[in-house]
C-alpha cells in the first residue's frame, strides 16, 4: 500500500536556550522557533531534528521540523536515541492501541486511536468509526511518513476504508503532495455518513464533510453517565450540537429531552441520531443562542431534572481567558436556575487554556452566588482514548452538581 510519493528527508542538529532545554528534559513535546540558538542546517517539513544538550552535547530528544508553525520542532522521542523508522511507528501505534483495548470490550466501535502529542505523534489524529478510519493532519511534518504509518493503522484497526482530513492550515500553506481534504486513501467508502456504536447507542458521523473527523468522541464517558442518570427524567442539553448527551439520555429512559443549539443543521443531526435508536421519551429541539435560550426558559419558569451545559472552547488564545471565565460564570448561574430540587447540573469545558481547577472554582462560586446550595457528585476528565502526557494536552473537564 503506497499512499504518497516518496519524500526525501534529512537530519539536522539543534541546541536550545536553557529554559527550552529544561522543558525538553521534562519531556515537553514543543520547541518554539525563538528557542533555537544553534542549528546545523536549513530544514524543511518532516526533516528529523536532533536536540543536543548545550553543555555536554548529549542526545536529549528528536522531533520533526515544521516550518509553518511557531512550534517549529514537534518532539517524538525523548532521552534515548533510537532510529525513527517504520518499526518505531509500528511500536507507537501498538502502544496506543493497547491503551484503547478496554473500550473495545464495551459495546463501542468508535474511538480515538492516535491523539497527537499524547501518543508521540504531534498534530496527527486518527479516529475509528465502525470500519472507517479517519485521519486528520494538523502539520505538514507527516507527509513523508504516511507510507509507514497508514498500513499499520489499517492492520491494527481492521478498517475497510481510510479517509484523510487536512486542517485549514495544511490546505492553505505548503505542498500536500496531491492529497486533498476528504480523500479516501485506502479501501472503499460506501457512504460519507458512517453509523457507529458508543456504549450500545447508535450515532452517525459525516467523515468527509463533518467537523474535525466527523464527531466528538472525547465526551463518551460523560454521555454514558448522563444516560445512566436519565431514567424517567426531564433533560435539557445545551450546546447540544449533534445530540450526543440528548440521545444517550433518551436511550437511558428520559421522559423528555430538549436539545438546544444555535445551529439548525446541528439539531437536524441530533434528530437523525436519535432516530437511529429506539426510545419512548419525547425529543424536542430549540434553535437559539445558548445564553438567550437559557434566559427564555428561565423566564417561562421551566425546570429540568438534568441540565447539561457543554459549550465549545471559549478561550482559543491566552487573551480570551478572562472573557471565557465570565462566560462559564454566566452559564453556571443560568443553569442553576433551571435545575429542579435535587436535580443534576452538568457543567463542562473544553478550553485547555482554562485549567480544571480554575473552571471548577468559577463554576462553584457562581452556583453559590445563584442562591442554591449543592453537592459535588463527581468530576471527570478525559476518557481512556484521550490520554494526557503533558500539561497543555489536558482540556476536558466536567462537573456533576446535585442542586438543592
Amino acid at each position: 500500500m503506497k499512499i504518497i510519493q516518496d519524500i526525501d528527508t534529512k537530519r539536522l542538529a539543534v541546541k536550545l536556550r536553557p529554559s527550552a532545554e529544561k522543558m525538553v528534559k521534562r519531556g515537553h513535546p514543543w520547541v518554539f522557533k525563538d528557542s533555537i540558538i544553534k542549528q546545523s542546517s536549513e530544514a524543511k517539513a518532516g526533516d528529523l531534528v536532533i536536540v543536543y544538550d548545550t553543555k555536554k552535547n548529549n542526545f536529549l530528544a528528536c522531533g520533526l521540523y515544521d516550518p509553518y508553525s511557531p512550534i517549529c520542532i514537534k518532539l517524538i522521542q525523548f532521552r534515548k536515541s533510537t532510529p525513527i523508522n517504520e518499526a518505531w511507528f509500528i511500536s507507537k501505534i501498538n502502544d496506543a492501541y493497547t491503551i484503547r483495548k478496554p473500550l473495545l470490550e464495551t459495546k463501542t466501535n468508535s474511538y480515538r486511536l492516535i491523539f497527537g502529542e499524547n501518543d508521540s505523534l504531534p498534530g496527527f489524529i486518527a479516529d475509528t468509526y465502525n470500519h472507517v478510519l479517519v485521519i486528520k493532519l494538523y502539520s505538514h511534518i507527516w507527509f513523508p511518513y504516511l507510507n509507514w504509518i497508514i498500513p499499520h493503522l489499517v492492520t491494527v484497526t481492521g478498517c475497510n476504508a481510510v479517509v484523510l482530513r487536512l486542517s485549514r492550515l495544511l490546505q492553505s500553506k505548503g505542498d500536500t503532495y496531491g492529497l486533498h481534504d476528504g480523500d479516501v486513501i485506502y479501501g472503499t467508502l460506501e457512504s460519507e455518513v458512517v453509523i457507529f456504536r458508543e456504549h450500545g447507542v447508535l450515532f452517525s458521523a459525516n467523515v468527509i464533510k463533518g467537523h474535525k473527523t466527523g464527531y466528538f468522541l472525547d465526551h463518551r464517558h460523560n454521555r454514558k453517565r448522563v444516560g445512566e442518570l436519565s431514567k424517567g427524567k426531564s433533560v435539557l442539553d445545551v450546546f447540544s450540537y449533534a445530540g450526543g448527551f440528548s440521545v444517550h439520555a433518551l436511550c437511558g429512559g428520559a421522559k423528555k429531552v430538549i436539545s438546544l443549539d444555535i445551529s439548525k443543521h446541528a439539531l437536524q443531526m441530533a434528530k437523525d441520531n436519535a432516530a437511529l435508536n429506539t426510545f419512548n421519551g419525547e425529543h424536542a429541539v430549540m434553535v437559539a443562542d445558548a445564553f438567550d435560550g437559557l434566559q427564555s426558559l428561565i423566564h417561562k419558569k421551566e425546570q429540568f431534572d438534568i441540565v447539561i451545559i457543554d459549550p465549545p472552547s471559549f478561550a482559543k488564545r491566552e487573551s480570551e481567558i478572562i472573557k471565557a471565565k465570565k462566560g462559564y460564570a454566566r452559564l453556571a448561574r443560568l443553569g442553576a436556575q433551571l435545575v429542579s430540587s435535587n436535580g443534576i447540573l452538568v457543567l463542562a469545558s473544553c478550553s485547555s487554556r482554562v485549567i480544571a481547577d480554575e473552571f471548577f472554582k468559577v463554576s462553584e462560586e457562581n452556583l453559590l452566588e445563584s442562591g442554591r446550595s449543592f453537592e459535588i457528585v463527581e468530576k471527570t476528565y478525559h476518557d481512556i482514548d484521550h490520554p494526557i502526557t503533558f500539561t497543555e494536552g489536558a482540556y476536558l473537564k466536567c462537573g456533576y452538581y446535585k442542586m438543592h
